[in-house]
This record gives C-alpha cells, structure tokens and sequence, in this order.
C-alpha cells in the first residue's frame, strides 16, 4: 500500500448516543474540521478564501450532523481503541 493514506479526524472521533447514520456524520465531522475559525474569526480553509466564519461549508455540517442523529445528546463514553472504534463504525 502507499504511504500517502490519510487518517481522517472522524476515524477517531467517537459518535454520539443516537446518531443513525455514521457515514453522514462522519463526513461531515471531517467538513467542520476542515473549517473551523481561526483566531480572527475567519474560516481557516482555503477552499472559503478567509471568508467569515461560520462559512457556508460549516453550516451545511453542522446541519447534517444534526440531521444524522440526535445531535443533543452527550458523546458516549467510549474506552475502546481508536482502531476498534473504527472497525465498529
């Protein structure tokens, strides 16, 4: 395999309590990664050009990680490794 595969933010990050779809919201985690603010108050990705945050991309994440569950509910506690995490999702 080459060296060049990427860990995405989402691999590690543990799903929250009540969440029906992981692909969506995982896909969306790594959007609102890739935009979030910068210390100016500006979205840090390239892609938005400096645009005010919270951008268009943003939104739209945050939005579908909402839609793919109950996004009020606290993250799970997990103990489990990241890779086990990842083989479970």
């Amino acid at each position: 395999m080459p060296d060049t595969i990427r860990t995405r933010s989402s691999q590690d990050a543990v799903l929250p309590r009540g969440v029906t779809d992981p692909l969506l919201w995982r896909s969306a985690y790594d959007v609102a990664a890739a935009h979030r603010p910068d210390a100016a108050g500006r979205c840090a990705s390239l892609l938005c050009a400096g645009a005010p945050a919270p951008c268009e991309p943003l939104t739209a994440a945050r939005r579908a990680m909402s839609l793919a569950g109950d996004a009020g509910r606290r993250a799970e506690s997990d103990t489990r490794s990241a890779g086990e995490r990842r083989r479970a999702a």
